[in-house]
């Protein structure tokens, strides 16, 4: 339990913990090249702990030292048969990516979750696979974890994408690396793409017309420096309590800014926000800058259409942000809320109702009503980092304290979340 009240503004510079999505990456991509990768700016969270922890077990050498991290490995093709269960604890990017590059592998392997991985869906990711020829075993005819995979030569396959979902399409590529024949993967609306990116710095040849990919078999990677950048997503939590706090101005420094994935960043210019975009840059093969951003008066919009998969894993604090904003926001085609570590959708409307938010639960999104003042109360975060996180912000604009049940969960995306928060604060209670 952690009970937090703040008073005043946000003020100051932070440089955001590296991109969640890209650290797993590098860490599972160095793993399979056959040599040294060096990582900087890695993000040192549960979920990103868990990928090391499973690479390390098929006898790859990984060094941690603060966000540098050094990967040394002989390759896919020399990896050694874990003599225990994968554990891949939290995390949804580690257990489908994994199942992708293990299909067709030489190895046989097992993975489980924690009980919230074992209640997240698998079959979008083993129903491919399994098109591919991959041997796959799971409860409920492999839709959920514990995974049995015994890697095998696979075949490549003409995949239409029937949900916008990276973490699938990604672990169809990684299976095509060593598939024989050329994989297309087809996207009905673009998921982000830090896959693709990432294996073209990886010496990968990736072709993209549109929202269709293409990946020739046989290919393998050669190590890389990676430089991951700050994370938008944990970077969507100050960019929100800047906008929503009376006074406050707040520099986040050297921010991921993919264009699948700063939905964020629009919304809030819709919106109204005071938000500036400063030292544009790339690095990785990946874009970035520095974003500026001070309290102002907002208004209501609209999310829907492709601009969901841009920013999906926001949504929870972009309806705190619409309890704030003059009229009534709108989020639609956003199902894919309800099977995320818990059914986001229904736990971000049921704790802001708690709060005194005007906010009502559709089938595919949530309805807003603002401005309306926030009270305290107790927040449940169901094991879920961003309900902890947007608990945590709405603190600064609640009339009384509220209470997080379980704060440790924000160590999953944010383990410094509380340090920098208390850093941007300027009046504590």
């Amino acid at each position: 339990m952690k009970s937090l009240h703040y008073t005043g503004s946000l003020q100051g510079t932070l440089s955001i913990p590296g991109d969640k999505s890209i650290s797993h990456r590098s860490i599972l991509f160095g793993a399979m090249a056959n040599g040294v990768t060096t990582v900087e700016g890695f993000l040192q969270s549960d979920d990103c702990l868990s990928t090391i922890d499973c690479v390390r077990k098929f006898g790859v050498e990984v060094t941690v030292d603060d966000d540098q991290v050094t990967v040394n490995s002989q390759g896919i093709e020399e990896w050694n048969e874990p003599d225990s269960i994968l554990y891949t604890g939290n995390s949804g990017t580690t257990t489908r990516l994994l199942a992708g590059v293990l299909a067709s592998s030489e190895i046989a392997t097992v993975m489980i979750g924690d009980e919230s991985i074992q209640k997240r869906p698998m079959k979008r990711v083993t129903a491919p696979l399994k098109l591919m020829g991959a041997s796959i075993i799971g409860r409920q005819d492999g839709n959920f974890t514990p995974l049995a995979i015994q890697g095998q030569t696979l075949q490549a396959i003409d995949y239409l994408m029937p949900v916008a979902s990276a973490q699938v399409k990604s672990a169809i590529l990684l299976a095509a690396l060593r598939a024989q024949g050329t994989t297309h993967v087809t996207e009905q609306e673009q998921s982000r793409n830090h896959t693709e990116k990432m294996l073209q710095h990886f010496g990968v040849k990736v072709e993209q017309t549109a929202n269709r990919i293409s990946l020739e078999g046989g290919q393998k990677l050669t190590p890389a420096h990676i430089v991951v950048p700050g994370d938008i997503s944990s970077a969507a939590f100050w960019l929100v309590a800047s906008a929503i706090t009376n006074g406050s101005h707040v520099i986040l420094n050297n921010v991921g800014l993919n264009p699948t994935r700063d939905g964020i960043v629009e919304v809030l210019k819709e919106m109204g926000a005071d938000l500036q975009i400063m030292a544009a840059s790339s690095s990785s093969h990946e874009e970035l800058g520095t974003l500026e951003i001070r309290s102002s008066t907002l208004k209501s919009t609209e999310i829907s259409g492709d601009m969901i998969p841009r920013l999906i894993d926001e949504i929870p604090i972009i309806a705190l942000l619409a309890t704030q904003a003059t009229g009534v926001t709108i989020i639609r085609d956003a199902e894919e809320l309800k099977v995320k570590e818990t059914n986001r959708i229904d736990a971000v409307v049921t704790e802001l109702k708690k709060l005194g938010a005007s906010i009502e639960s559709t089938d595919d999104g949530m309805v807003i009503t603002g401005p309306t003042p926030l009270n305290g109360g107790t927040i449940t975060t169901y094991g879920d980092h961003r309900i902890g996180m947007m608990g945590a912000i709405a603190s600064l604009i609640s009339s009384e304290a509220i209470v997080l049940d379980n704060p440790e969960c924000i160590a999953v995306s944010y383990p410094t979340f509380f340090d920098h928060l208390t850093e941007l604060t300027t009046g504590s209670l």
